[in-house]
């Protein structure tokens, strides 16, 4: 029925438009008619003048959305020109397709249009005569497509508000916003904003579409949030308008608006005696509708009960009580006190009758076994230097229980030099202390409970006073004298220090009469050494010292005496060193220079003994081995000729004395060149040494030695029983000994004992068998 009654207004509307443009061009323009051919060719035989153009436009309007089964006329092309025969021709947007133009100028158009997807058209318009020449050109004319109410509105998206509670009328919350496709300047695109329901909170602008508070009593604990929906109409907001609808969520914000309440009237809490302080002892519960940020208790214990307890804000905006001081059950074994919380509200509290906002707090102490308590934090005591002293002081601990058990004492650290009473806690000293060495000692003391073995520990400084112990020291530059020096003459300057602690009044003087020098004492800590008698040759061969004497003025007196030596210099005008003669120095050696000294010389005596005793074993040895009746039962691996004699591979050669069954073994048909000695007559009775295969491979390779004539003969052998410096036989290297034509005798060899018993039967020849001429 809308719709039926949209498309009759529009129709109605376009009617009078046309109506209105056509008695307009009768009016006021000349329509062109049909004329003869003469007259159309008498205009033309005339050139046509270019004037002012002469178009008459009316509006053209198209209704949009309307249907063209068959093109219909929207207006016609006018001209104020007098033509008899004319034609028309449009260009532009649409020209031709959208639009026609017929002979006589009438516009069509031939579909259905939409003003959403364009709204106007920009056409030219061209007039000709009869003989097709533009009489008239450049005629721009635009065609407008009138809108119908043909699109509803659109919201873009959903929306989202927020407001604090309890704020005030007329708070903006949210504004929304709808599109229409339609012509904004029309009722068709021209919207009203409204709302649907839960009308009692909200309200909204429908022009604007801003949304508002209604009441100023939104309370976030009743209703944290709310929905709207919000409703868009186009034509104005009448009843015929097309309309959408979004949804808006409208959060309400917590404000502090509630008192914080404890949830119980009374709290029972149990405590032992030996709760750490400031730390929690339990937790006052307590209940506050708005949110945890908005929170914002504060606690107040009364009465005097502050200085034992206080209570702190918990993360979740609760109340924990904490311990200020230390709890004792044989003191006080309870404790009860009222607490109380409120907060500073700017408004009135919605739960100001109901809050609960003091609870009771009773808490009972527990007993513990305790460790011992000592009476202070920590001691310190102060004795002399240099004496024992029995009584320093006392170390006293106590039982904090009622059970009242007996304390052990002990020193925990090692070497202390002080020690304690095991059951009084006196100290005393078990050597004689120096504050040089160290002015203080700490040490830690333990009390322990019997049986139990709880235990408790302190800590002990003990102070080392000082005495008047030591003597003073003599400090001065090197002295000289010069050989002008002249009586009073000051060489030098002496001043002393001292160990000591205390403030020292040093005086200065000779231990003994000088006949060249005195001491000149200012009083003042230091001294001049002045020239009694000059001057002084270089020449003299006498060395000048003096002894001074230091007393340092303390009580006890301590004096000490020091040999200052003096050199005798020749020097020049300015008192300058130019030549020194060597004079006797003031030398001295510390104790610990002295200890260490001798420790040296000590070592080294000890190291020479130990050499000495090892030459003298290795010898022994060597002796015994020569007394022994087999010398042949080891040989020993060297890497060189020569090389050391600390033997450590032996080898069992024990074949060397394997006995001959057949003495065929060891004859050869060309006896070895190194053998080819003769051995006197006087060694033919001994009997003949019996060689193993052992001996028999000595010979053979002495034997290709011997012939190799290619060149040096090498020294295939390398094993020995005893070669060296250790050995009285030297090297047996056969490189430099030869078999061919030496007139060795190599009997010698059973002179040295049986250990080269073996060697002098292998070198020599005691059968007419073995000897050769050559």
């Amino acid at each position: 029925m809308m719709a039926c009654l949209q498309l009759w207004t529009m129709g109605l509307l376009t009617t009078m438009v046309l109506s209105f443009s056509l008695a307009v061009g009768e009016y006021s323009g000349l329509r062109v008619t049909e004329q003869g051919p003469a007259e159309i060719v008498r205009k033309e035989t005339h050139p046509v003048t270019r004037r002012k153009r002469e178009w008459i436009w009316n509006f053209l309007y198209v209704e949009e959305e309307k249907p063209a089964p068959n093109p219909y006329k929207i207006g016609a092309l006018n001209s104020n020109k007098k033509v008899e025969v004319i034609s028309f021709k449009i260009e532009g947007e649409g020209a031709n397709s959208i639009f026609m133009v017929d002979r006589k100028g009438d516009l069509f158009v031939t579909r259905s249009l939409d003003r959403e997807e364009k709204s106007s058209y920009n056409l030219k318009a061209f007039m000709y005569d009869g003989n097709n020449k533009m009489i008239e050109e450049g005629g721009d004319f635009v065609v407008h497509v009138t809108d119908i109410n043909d699109n509803s509105p659109v919201f873009p998206n959903t929306y989202n508000g927020s407001i604090m509670e309890r704020s005030t009328i007329g708070t903006k919350v949210a504004e929304v916003r709808a599109t229409d496709a339609d012509d904004s300047t029309t009722a068709n695109g021209d919207l009203r904003y409204s709302l649907t329901h839960d009308l009692s909170a909200f309200q909204i602008n429908s022009e604007t579409g801003e949304i508002s508070c209604k009441i100023n009593s939104l309370d976030r604990e009743t209703k944290s949030q709310y929905v709207v929906v919000v409703k868009a109409q186009d034509m104005r907001g009448l009843a015929q308008g097309s309309t959408a609808t979004t949804s808006v969520t409208i959060t309400i914000n917590d404000i502090n608006d509630n008192i914080a309440s404890f949830t119980r009237k009374t709290y029972e809490l149990h405590v032992p005696e030996d709760h750490k302080l400031n730390e929690k002892i339990g937790t006052l519960e307590l209940e506050d509708r708005d949110q945890i940020q908005n929170k914002q208790p504060t606690f107040d214990i009364l009465n005097d009960h502050g200085k034992f307890f206080n209570v702190d804000l918990s993360p979740n905006k609760d109340g924990n009580l904490m311990l200020k001081q230390a709890l004792d059950y044989e003191t006080k074994s309870s404790y009860t006190f009222t607490v109380q919380v409120k907060e500073n509200l700017h408004l009135p509290a919605d739960n100001a009758a109901t809050a609960v906002k003091t609870a009771q707090v009773n808490i009972k102490v527990l007993d513990v076994d305790e460790p011992p308590v000592f009476s202070q934090p920590i001691y310190t005591f102060k004795v002399s230097e240099e004496r024992i002293v029995n009584n320093i002081g006392t170390i006293t601990a106590r039982d904090p229980d009622q059970a009242n058990k007996n304390i052990h004492y002990s020193i925990l650290d090692k070497d202390c030099p002080i020690s304690i009473h095991p059951f009084t806690g006196q100290l005393s000293t078990l050597r004689i202390l120096d504050r040089e060495l160290e002015a203080t000692h700490m040490f830690q003391v333990k009390a322990q409970e019997e049986p139990s073995g709880l235990e408790s520990f302190v800590k002990v400084n003990i102070v080392v006073e000082d005495i008047n112990d030591n003597k003073p020291e003599l400090t001065v530059d090197e002295i000289f004298v010069c050989e002008n020096d002249i009586t009073n003459t000051v060489i030098g300057i002496l001043s002393a220090i001292d160990k000591d602690d205390q403030a020292a009044s040093f005086s200065f003087s000779l231990a003994s009469e000088s006949s060249n020098f005195s001491i000149k004492d200012y009083g003042n800590g230091t001294a001049d050494m002045l020239v009694k008698n000059g001057p002084f040759s270089l020449d003299d061969p006498k060395d000048y010292s003096v002894h001074v004497r230091i007393s340092d003025g303390g009580r006890p007196l301590q004096t000490s005496i020091t040999k200052l030596a003096i050199k005798s210099c020749r020097c020049d005008a300015r008192r300058i060193p130019t030549q020194c003669k060597a004079g006797a120095r003031r030398m001295g050696v510390s104790v610990h220079a002295l200890i260490a000294i001798l420790l040296c010389i000590l070592t080294i005596l000890v190291i020479v003994i130990l050499f000495v005793m090892r030459k003298r074993y290795q010898k022994d040895s060597l002796a015994s081995m020569k007394n022994s009746g087999e010398i042949h039962e080891q040989l020993v691996t060297y890497d060189e000729e020569g090389g050391g004699e600390m033997d450590t591979n032996g080898y069992d050669v024990s074949i060397l004395t394997t006995a001959c069954n057949d003495g065929s073994l060891l004859r050869h048909p060309h006896p070895s060149l190194y053998a080819m000695v003769q051995k006197p007559q006087h060694h033919a009775q001994q009997p003949t040494a019996c060689k193993g295969d052992m001996a028999a491979m000595i010979e053979v390779k002495k034997d290709e030695a011997d012939h190799d004539r290619d060149g040096i003969p090498y020294d295939t052998l390398h094993i020995y029983g005893y070669e060296g410096p250790e050995s009285l036989a030297g090297s047996l290297s056969s490189l430099e000994s030869s078999s061919t034509g030496s007139n060795l005798d190599y009997d010698f060899l059973s002179d040295w004992g049986p250990r080269f018993r073996t060697l002098a039967e292998l070198y020599g020849v005691d059968a007419p068998d073995y000897y050769h001429q050559y």
